[in-house]
């Protein structure tokens, strides 16, 4: 049972000084004994020059101590012992006052044993006597102190490691661990003045319906202010199977017929005051390491594999497959056996994850991803990271009926905000109905590098920079497919810079972040993207502060502002407050 060093520091000293003392009374025993002994055969041997040194010597000896000498340098001796107790916490001060004074009093009833002379070598150190019954009185007094503080530390630490024995609890809790978060937020979503009204279509809305004629309102709010109050909250288990294997799974807040937002609108007195709770997550992993390489594998609904920000993907967005990630030690090579070597390592990450199952159709719509990155950490210890990705979206653009033919409708989206070039893969006479798809391939190329700069510790100042690109824009697929001529815009940038903790941890923690985004048209898939910039989408540029502050341990709150406009389309602005009090488990 191991109990650590901090619980016994105070212990340790007191025993220290009662070892001390134990080792003074001997020494002194030692001393009276060789002085009531015979002398030693080899001092009749000296020559005449040693004796006439230990004749001066003698001479040169201070005479004996008087008893009121030794009384007065006894009390002292204890008067210093105790305070030293005193101020390691051992004894309080009261306790302190009586011990002495009840020793003093059996000082001068008790007569005190003959003292032997001081050492004549100067070199040698004397140590002070101290009569045995003051050694008894002090140990008696602290070890029953020291053995209460000692049981009631370990009793501490074991409600806190959860020592017991085997039985106690459950084999099957004893591999699992349980984390969660909840967080309460207000937002409000306001317009700007000049915005174009009944311009933007809300394409999931009118492809739920089946058509634009077949809904009460088909275009989005873009004029209309709106204040909610919304919760998250997320309770995950993680169960350790082997040394190498473990398996997640997470129960959220959010709706099944969104892709993205774990956020439930607080309500009162409706059909929806009971909140619906969505597995977010459900995977295995398995970990290996092999040399200076480590293998990761992953299986199921897992959290994003690569190194990204979201320019390119949601923070809360799961990934539906598997994927797998190589990681090589570089400096391992050289110092394999330096516990102090930074971290540096090269990795690629790979990963299929199937968007949507066709029955009817080979043509199954798969995302494939591929990232090879870095991590560098310099002598200063410096963070760097980078990460150059390739995402190849498979048969996820709209192919158009054949006349009254409905057998192409699946390879419209399932899920879609605005932004994206879209157009009508319907083929009807009827012009109440709609369907709308994909006009455009999405290949992107992402460049993703942050750098940590912990010069001004505890702060950090940390820098991220992320660009993308869609390579898979053709105007003249385009063209053939919608019969419209549409203008590559396909780039993506943001650059941020935050200053203050890492982590929000206790409280008096901080954090202030700026950074600016610029996403184009078709420069990403819209679902996929930041849900809360320009509420979702792309084709919008703006500016994003934030500031963080902890509450308390493991709580903290958030201010955000997010501030867009539309770069190409109809004119639209839209400024988001958002207040957060987040805490976790």
């Amino acid at each position: 049972m191991r109990v650590e060093l901090t619980i016994m520091k105070k212990k340790c000293i007191a025993g220290v000084l009662l070892a001390i003392m134990w080792l003074g009374g001997t020494a002194m025993a030692e001393e009276q004994a060789q002085a009531a002994g015979p002398s030693d055969p080899v001092s009749h041997q000296q020559d005449q020059a040693g004796g006439e040194q230990s004749a001066k010597a003698e001479t040169d000896r201070p005479p004996p101590a008087s008893r009121a000498d030794d009384t007065q340098g006894v009390t002292a001796a204890m008067q210093e012992l105790l305070q030293t107790l005193v101020e390691q916490g051992v004894l309080n001060q009261d306790k302190a006052g009586e011990l002495l004074q009840r020793m003093e009093e059996r000082l001068h009833a008790e007569p005190l044993p003959k003292r032997p002379p001081p050492p004549a070598d100067p070199n040698v150190v004397g140590v002070p006597y101290v009569p045995e019954f003051v050694k008894d009185e002090i140990a008696n007094e602290v070890k029953p102190k020291l053995r209460d503080d000692v049981l009631q530390d370990v009793l501490v630490q074991a409600k806190e490691e959860r020592w017991g024995f085997p039985g106690v609890i459950p084999w099957y809790l004893r591999f699992l661990k349980w984390s969660g978060d909840v967080r309460v937020r207000v937002q409000g979503d306001m317009f700007a003045n000049g915005n174009a009204q009944n311009i933007y279509l809300n394409f999931q809305k009118v492809n739920n319906a089946g058509g634009i004629g077949k809904t009460d309102n088909p275009f989005l709010n873009t004029s209309i202010d709106r204040y909610r109050m919304r919760l998250r909250a997320r309770l995950a288990m993680a169960a350790e199977i082997s040394e190498q294997v473990s398996a997640f799974m997470r129960i959220t807040t959010g709706n099944s017929s969104d892709p993205i937002s774990t956020n439930q609108t607080l309500t009162l007195g409706n059909s929806s005051n009971r909140y619906q709770a969505v597995w977010d997550q459900a995977y295995l992993r398995f970990e290996g390491l092999y040399g200076y390489t480590s293998l990761k594998l992953w299986g199921g609904r897992m959290p994003n594999p690569w190194i990204h920000t979201d320019l390119v993907w949601d923070v809360d967005l799961g990934f539906d497959g598997a994927a797998a990630s190589l990681n090589y030690n570089l400096f391992g090579l050289f110092k394999p056996d330096s516990a102090e070597a930074p971290h540096r390592d090269v990795f690629i990450t790979a990963g299929a994850f199937p968007i949507q199952e066709v029955e009817l159709s080979s043509n199954d719509k798969w995302l494939y991803g591929a990232q090879l990155g870095t991590h560098w950490e310099t002598a200063g210890q410096s963070q760097f990271k980078m990460g150059l990705a390739y995402y190849y979206y498979s048969h996820i653009t709209g192919t158009l009926n054949t006349i009254d033919n409905k057998l192409l409708d699946f390879t419209a989206p399932q899920s879609e905000v605005k932004g994206n070039t879209m157009f009508d893969i319907r083929n009807d006479a009827d012009p109440n109905t709609n369907l709308f798809a994909l006009a455009s391939d999405y290949k992107l190329a992402n460049l993703t590098a942050s750098m940590d700069f912990p010069q001004l510790v505890p702060l950090h100042v940390i820098v991220t920079a992320d660009y993308v690109k869609n390579i898979g824009f053709d105007k003249q697929k385009i063209l053939e497919r919608t019969g419209t001529q549409v203008k590559p815009r396909v780039e993506g940038y943001q650059l941020k810079v935050s200053v203050g903790r890492q982590k929000i941890a206790i409280h008096g923690d901080w954090r202030v972040t700026a950074a600016f985004k610029h996403l184009e048209r078709d420069a990403v898939v819209d679902a996929f993207t930041d849900s809360d910039f320009h509420l979702g989408g792309t084709d919008a540029e703006g500016w994003i502060l934030q500031y963080e502050f902890g509450l308390s341990e493991k709580t903290w709150l958030t201010a955000r502002w997010l501030s867009s406009d539309a770069i190409d389309g109809p004119p639209l602005g839209v400024d988001t407050l958002q207040l957060d009090v987040s805490a976790k488990f």
